[in-house]
């Protein structure tokens, strides 16, 4: 799959995006989580990457099936 420029701009914005789950991406782009980590990876500084790995270790909203989970253990 080739993405142009513009593609790639948007995949990294909705990367940072703390409300974009990874599944939004991979409907819009066709790529998943590890597809996206490679792509920050390979566009960024590293120690950019490096803080952004660290921003989405865990978090809840980058991932719809841990959101689930979570609304459920709030109710």
């Amino acid at each position: 799959m080739t993405l142009s420029d513009a593609d790639i701009s948007r995949i990294v914005e909705m990367a940072w995006e703390d409300r974009t789950p990874f599944e939004a991406i991979e409907v819009q782009f066709g790529l998943n989580e590890s597809g996206v980590v490679a792509l920050m990876r390979s566009h960024m500084k590293a120690s950019s990457f490096r803080m952004w790995r660290k921003r989405m270790a865990g978090r809840v909203t980058k991932h719809r099936a841990l959101q689930r989970s979570q609304s459920t253990i709030e109710r």
